[in-house]
């Protein structure tokens, strides 16, 4: 069919060739050409044809090279759009390229449209996921507000498989996720900030504002979920967290001392009525009342607290008062030694500096009392000997004034009276060497049980006792010496008064006589008041009346009734000696 076609374009080109050449030569034959005018014609014609011929047949050749080429390019661009989008085959697709360029360029072009309509589709989805994850990226790291400033998404022509998409789109649900957490946890904080800001009687706003503006609602900024963002939102709830437990635990503290101080001080019930949500809020655990831990509240408790802190250490210095009183009248009825003064100024001085409290200063006074009654129990029965041995002192004391008393024999108004009080504390005073006796046993033996010296008002008893025995026993030799020589001197009366009866002289002599024996009796006398007078007192070298007991002692006698017995020692000694023998 194809050399019918082209025998037929060669008759049909030789007939229009032939019939313009005949014409051409009758034009030549009429003009008169010559014949090398003609043969140059023709060549140039025979040329100008093959040029033709040449433009054709190139322009052929190049209209199947390009053919080839989109064939090419065609195959390879299936081939491309295969590998990218992950098809290995389709249905359409040409097992075998037959036929012509053009029949082979027909055969896969509906394929290769098809691959190309479905990249199209897979690239939108990929930009639409990659958008997607870009800009929620972009919100987690904080860049929302940036969101116009977002670089294009350049998509991966190379690799548009299903298996890409799916990971992009377990990414997006990945981000989607994070996303909702982020939020969920910022709504949480949010919260959580706005409760506690409540409770503690914060602004909320402001709080959430400093942390990032756009969390507050007001702004109209889309939330801030960014790392940088929840640390700021945790650590602002750790820290109010820490500002709650602080102020439940000062409000727990201040709770607990208004109970403590109205239980004190008796507080009434409709006084404590206005502080009882304080007392009442330190039993919960969680505290979440409105306005339950604010300032003003804590400084209204903080402020009852310190009035009623000044109204118990007023109180509490009256008690003290009476605790120390109580603990001197103990010291004294027992007569101990008394804590001295400074050592309460010390005391007070140390709760005025917070290093002690009135609690531990009552414990103190109480344990001090009980010390004091322990030991002033313990010394009852030494006491008790010792106010009979005062007593016998006084009784003493009276007899030796009544033996001076030369008119105590007279009939006078109660003096039967004296004559039996006498005739007690003749009784009371001989049992006083038994009474010291037993007193000083006593006095010993609490010693060796306390390992401590026995004290009455600051004097050793014993040392006291011993003195008074030593004094005592000066006191009878004295009296005895006295004696001595009181009978010595009315035997030598005797003796001159037997002489003169003997003599029997004259009258005038006798008178002589007699004012001799006058004036030797009333030199004798004379001679016993000056040794009278002469007599040392036994107690002028004592050294606890004259000095007081050791170097560290007080000067004076511990005890004024003790003190006027041995002042009195003296005055007793010799009113004894000189005075009559009493019946």
């Amino acid at each position: 069919m194809g050399s019918l076609q082209a025998t037929r374009s060669a008759a049909m080109l030789e007939t229009s060739c032939g019939y313009l050449l005949q014409e051409l030569q009758m034009i030549w034959d009429e003009v008169g050409e010559d014949e090398f005018e003609r043969e140059k014609v023709l060549v140039d014609l025979e040329h100008e044809c093959l040029q033709v011929y040449r433009r054709k047949v190139d322009n052929a050749n190049m209209s199947r090279a390009r053919l080839h080429q989109e064939l090419a390019d065609s195959e390879a661009q299936f081939t491309h759009l295969l590998l990218s989008l992950d098809e290995r085959s389709l249905p359409t697709r040409p097992e075998k390229m037959t036929g012509t360029l053009k029949e082979q360029l027909g055969a896969i072009a509906p394929a290769l449209q098809k691959l190309q309509i479905k990249k199209a589709e897979r690239m939108k989805q990929f930009e639409t996921i990659q958008s997607e994850i870009q800009k929620i990226s972009a919100e987690i790291a904080g860049q929302s507000e940036y969101e116009d400033a977002l670089p294009h998404v350049i998509v991966n022509e190379n690799d548009l498989s299903l298996k890409r998409l799916e990971e992009y789109q377990m990414e997006l649900q990945r981000l989607h996720a994070d996303k909702s957490d982020r939020l969920e946890r910022v709504k949480n904080y949010i919260s959580k900030i706005q409760n506690l800001s409540a409770t503690l009687g914060m602004d909320s706003s402001m709080i959430i504002t400093k942390v990032h503006p756009s969390l507050n609602e007001l702004s109209g900024l889309s939330k801030n979920m960014s790392d940088h963002v929840l640390v700021k939102l945790d650590s602002t709830v750790e820290s109010l967290e820490e500002e709650k437990h602080s102020r439940i635990e000062k409000l727990h503290n201040l709770g607990n001392s208004l109970k403590n101080l109205w239980d004190l001080l008796d507080t009434p019930y409709t006084d404590r009525q206005s502080f009882s949500h304080i007392s009442s809020s330190t039993t919960l655990e969680n505290i979440s009342t409105p306005g339950s831990l604010a300032i003003k509240m804590i400084k209204q408790a903080e402020d009852e607290v310190e009035r009623l802190d000044q109204v118990k250490a007023s109180k509490m210095k009256e008690l003290l008062v009476k605790k120390q009183s109580e603990l001197e009248n103990i010291c004294r009825r027992s007569h101990m030694e008394v804590p001295p003064l400074s050592e309460m100024d010390n005391i007070v001085n140390s709760i005025k500096r917070g290093e002690m409290d009135y609690a531990d200063l009552l414990n103190s006074m109480d344990e001090q009392i009980a010390k004091a009654g322990d030991e002033a129990l313990s010394r009852k029965t030494i006491m008790e000997k010792v106010e009979k041995w005062a007593l016998a002192r006084d009784e003493e004391r009276w007899l030796e004034e009544y033996n001076m008393d030369d008119n105590r024999y007279s009939v006078s108004r109660g003096a039967h009276k004296n004559l039996k009080r006498a005739e007690r504390a003749r009784v009371m005073v001989n049992k006083m060497p038994a009474l010291v006796d037993s007193l000083i046993a006593k006095t010993k033996s609490w010693e060796e049980e306390r390992k401590k010296v026995f004290l009455y008002d600051k004097v050793p008893l014993l040392a006291l006792m011993e003195e008074y025995n030593m004094s005592r026993r000066e006191k009878e030799e004295e009296k005895q010496r006295l004696q001595r020589e009181k009978k010595l001197l009315q035997s030598k009366v005797v003796v001159l008064h037997e002489r003169a009866m003997l003599t029997r002289p004259t009258t005038s002599a006798r008178g002589r006589l007699d004012q001799s024996h006058d004036g030797e009796f009333k030199k004798g006398s004379t001679w016993i008041q000056q040794g009278t007078n002469n007599v040392r007192s036994p107690f002028q070298n004592l050294s606890y009346v004259k000095d007081g007991w050791g170097s560290q002692g007080p000067k004076r006698f511990p005890c004024r009734r003790l003190d006027r017995h041995l002042r009195e020692d003296q005055a007793s000694t010799v009113s004894t000696s000189v005075s009559p023998i009493s019946p």
